[in-house]
């Protein structure tokens, strides 16, 4: 998503989106996961248009654009000005995205953004997410990822869930 073509990131565009996946279908028979970016306007369209292109799975979603000054040198914090803002701050957008998606597509959507605890997991489950992607909170505790699986083993056995199938999708 952070590969740009004609001067725009080319996962805003999702003619662009479907020709790279069309192009990258062909010489792979390993599971093809198209990982989309939040920051277009309507990211179902670009999600159908990676599953009709013959993605296996959407990953939702990249990091947000974000920025950052010295307020001393009066000059952005980033060698590029922009940068990929992750973590607990675009959890909400990001699970938002994923209950899009997840209604929209007929593939797996694996959910990704903020996700801390086996709450934040589960929430994404509850939206649709076949799967969830932890990032941001492995570099504060690299243990996190066991304790969300833990998290999420204990919940399933407080609520008498069997399966996560149960609870996949099951917001409103």
């Amino acid at each position: 998503p952070n590969v740009e073509e004609g001067g725009l990131a080319f996962s805003s565009n999702p003619q662009i989106v479907e020709q790279v996946v069309k192009a990258v279908r062909p010489v792979t028979r390993k599971f093809l996961i198209v990982k989309l970016s939040p920051n277009v306007t309507d990211i179902v369209e670009i999600a159908q248009a990676a599953e009709a292109a013959g993605a296996d799975a959407l990953s939702v979603t990249n990091t947000h654009v974000g920025m950052a000054f010295d307020i001393e040198t009066r000059q952005p914090y980033l060698a590029n000005i922009t940068g990929g803002l992750s973590g607990p701050a675009i959890k909400p957008i990001a699970l938002n995205m994923v209950y899009q998606v997840s209604r929209a597509a007929g593939i797996p959507v694996i959910g990704i953004g903020g996700i801390r605890t086996a709450g934040d997991a589960l929430e994404f489950i509850m939206a649709g997410a076949a799967a969830v992607q932890v990032g941001t909170a492995n570099f504060f505790d690299p243990a996190v990822t066991l304790k969300i699986i833990d998290g999420i083993q204990q919940w399933c056995r407080r609520k008498g869930v069997q399966n996560l199938d149960e609870i996949r999708g099951t917001s409103p």
